[in-house]
């Protein structure tokens, strides 16, 4: 790993906040509860159609490098596993833009044109307060639409009445080489407050269950600092900036990602408590830049023949701007959230043959994406238990294509047909939804419909070597996506149950598929629009059944059909469950987690998405995890755990493919991790 000027980076950055321990906590600081000592290995739904947890507790398994390891362990989601980071995050059987990912509000959106550097790459869970999962197209708040659904990493704003310090910090070790530390300082006072959060990690390569070493080393590190001022509880203005890097190596991949530079930069503000009908008015502007370099030297040797013997190496950047502003009124029972945001991303590239060749080459422009939306939720308070919510928004995308040639590499660069064209859509989305409580029986119920159309991203119209039949290329024929799809479930609590149940079935015209077709010069990519169909459901359940006992139990299934050629959407995850017992007594808990996942026979060989295509059928297989926890004081939490007991030899299913240059076959899927044994500190003052 080449990182001793980013760890020492990282290191600078956390040294003025690891002082803010010496002083005693003071004020506020004083009501903090304890930390359970419970390592999370479930999370149920806080209302019908969304969860919330705290991604800065332990879990299991663990260590999560980044979102997609996070995401991949709440029941509906998965990922396009290629080694040990920097996987894709996939709800439901969808993937990309489909899933609408924000972090504090803004989207930190990826460069590379394989999703290399996907958006929850960028992402250190530990370091952020609160994720909102909203399964289906059932909020418009926060940008266009996610067909699939909504996931928000947000650090909550911070007042306190009287002064306040404080510190969190989490050492990890494990096995392959893994080492984490987490620190979460804050300052604060009546008149506002300063907050550090960082975190850096790192990981060799591991081995599988057959004691295989999968090249799959990685390290990253991050820092975020914001400033915030609160005259009231009812006022703030903050401003936060951060920055991060890493870099990561791949089995799946004929390049590694050397770089994975991130700088942020964001102002909010939040204004309440302004009459009896307007409740408050908040608003955000933010900017995000990612610069990626993937090369074949970095962190191997270069493999191949002829022009592809030498080392090569591409850098591509990604430029994101956006606001948003919006109010809430509250009268009689109604809740109007309504607003207006904005978006504007530039994509560039560079790339060369030779050792850092790619620094004296320019940039060049390929793809600039403007858009504009207005959206308003409306929640009626029914008579009795009932609510009735629904929304819609309109958005106006403009994309220009820059690119003045189409191929390279091995082949002949040819003019491109649509260089200067612009493509402008403007698409709604809507839903409504109607849940009502039973509170008697202690349960809800719930059933939505909702529409989104969604605009091609960056990697649908500019990645694919070819766009649908007739077509100039994809920038010229691929069509916007329009989801319409019906939600359903329920949720029920007790002192002794806990359960949920979600449902769902949709349709949707012009799904985005991508077909592959392998040849001498590799394999290569159509983008084409197809009619489908997507079906499937969540459930879940936590059972008290004795003194200091527990279990749980989730089960994951999901289904899609392309309607036009008669085949499974490709790319679609198997039935998957989980099973939990835990305990818990006093200041000592211990768990055990059995997930069991089922193989996947539904497939579309050849076809998928840009990240990762059909393999072929893949078989089932089953995990085991153990973990135990000890908070020794107020101060100080200890947990390990071993993830993988039996160390089972197995593959996800979505997956790349090995990559020939560390010797793989072009069809085998990459091995997750054998046994794998980890323990963690946490720190509180």
């Amino acid at each position: 790993m080449k990182a001793p000027h980013r760890r020492a980076g990282a290191l600078l950055l956390l040294a003025p906040a690891a002082t803010l321990h010496a002083a005693e906590p003071t004020g506020d600081a004083t009501t903090d509860h304890l930390l359970a000592p419970v390592v999370i290995t479930s999370v149920a739904p806080s209302s019908p159609l969304t969860l919330e947890t705290d991604p800065g507790e332990p879990r299991q398994p663990v260590p999560a490098s980044d979102a997609a390891d996070y995401l991949k362990t709440i029941p509906g989601f998965s990922a396009v596993r290629s080694g040990g980071s920097n996987g894709d995050p996939v709800l439901r059987g969808q993937f990309g833009s489909r899933l609408n990912l924000l972090v504090d509000g803004g989207e930190m959106i990826g460069a590379c044109p394989n999703r290399m550097d996907a958006p929850s790459s960028y992402i250190a869970p530990e370091t952020y307060d609160r994720l909102t999962v909203i399964k289906g197209p059932q909020s418009v708040q926060w940008g266009p639409t996610g067909s699939a659904g909504t996931v928000l990493f947000e650090r909550e704003p911070l007042y306190f009445s009287t002064a306040h310090q404080s510190l969190n910090a989490a050492f990890l070790a494990g096995s392959h080489g893994r080492r984490d530390q987490v620190l979460d300082a804050t300052l604060g006072d009546r008149p506002g407050y300063l907050r550090f959060s960082g975190n850096h990690g790192e990981a060799d390569d591991y081995r599988d269950g057959h004691g295989e070493r999968v090249p799959s080393s990685w390290e990253k590190w991050n820092a975020d600092v914001s400033a915030g001022w609160t005259p009231t509880p009812d006022a703030l203005i903050e401003l936060r900036a951060g920055r991060g890097d890493g870099e990561a190596r791949y089995a799946g991949r004929g390049m590694d990602g050397s770089q994975f530079d991130r700088e942020s930069l964001g102002l909010r503000w939040r204004f309440g408590a302004l009459g009896e009908v307007l409740e408050r008015i908040e608003g955000q502007v933010y900017y995000n830049y990612a610069d990626h370099v993937m090369d074949n030297y970095s962190l191997r040797t270069p493999s191949g023949t002829g022009m592809m013997a030498g080392p090569m190496a591409a850098n591509v950047d990604r430029r994101t701007l956006g606001a948003r502003l919006k109010g809430t009124w509250l009268w009689q029972g109604t809740e109007l959230v309504a607003g207006v945001d904005a978006q504007t991303s530039t994509h560039r590239e560079r790339s060369a043959m030779g050792v850092d060749a790619y620094h004296a080459e320019p940039w060049t422009k390929d793809a600039e994406f403007q858009r504009h939306g207005a959206f308003a939720e409306l929640t009626r308070h029914l008579n009795g238990p009932a609510r009735l919510i629904a929304g819609a928004r309109l958005d106006h995308h403009t994309v220009e294509d820059h690119r003045a040639t189409l191929g390279g590499g091995m082949g002949m660069p040819m003019a491109n047909p649509t260089a200067g064209d612009e493509r402008r859509d403007t698409l709604p989305s809507g839903f409504l939804r109607y849940e009502r409580d039973l509170p008697a029986r202690g349960a809800t119920l719930y059933a939505g419909l909702g529409h989104a159309q969604r605009f091609p991203d960056y990697w649908e119209l500019f990645s694919p070597d070819a766009g649908p039949a007739a077509s100039a290329n994809a920038f010229d024929g691929v069509e916007p996506e329009k989801t319409t799809q019906l939600d359903l479930g329920a949720q029920y609590r007790s002192d002794a149950l806990d359960a949920w149940v979600s449902a769902y079935v949709g349709r949707i015209e012009d799904y985005i598929l991508f077909r592959y077709q392998d040849g001498m010069m590799g394999a290569t990519s159509q983008a084409d629009n197809v009619d489908a169909r997507i079906m499937g459901g969540e459930l879940g359940a936590t059972w008290r059944f004795a003194d200091h006992w527990s279990a749980d139990a989730s089960l994951a299934y999901a289904r899609g059909d392309n309607r036009d050629d008669g085949e499974p959407l490709p790319q679609i995850p198997p039935l998957e469950s989980r099973l939990g017992l835990n305990y818990q007594r006093g200041d000592w808990s211990a768990a055990a987690l059995a997930r069991l996942v089922d193989g996947q026979h539904r497939i579309d060989a050849g076809n998928g998405t840009v990240v990762g295509r059909d393999l072929g059928d893949s078989g089932g297989f089953a995990t085991l995890a153990l973990n135990g926890a000890w908070r020794v004081n107020r101060s100080l939490r200890l947990s390990a755990g071993v993830d993988n007991l039996f160390d089972r030899a197995y593959a996800e299913h979505l997956n790349l493919a090995g990559n020939a240059g560390f010797g793989f076959p072009g069809d085998e899927r990459i091995n997750e991790p054998g046994r794998t044994v980890w323990a963690r500190m946490d720190l509180t003052f």
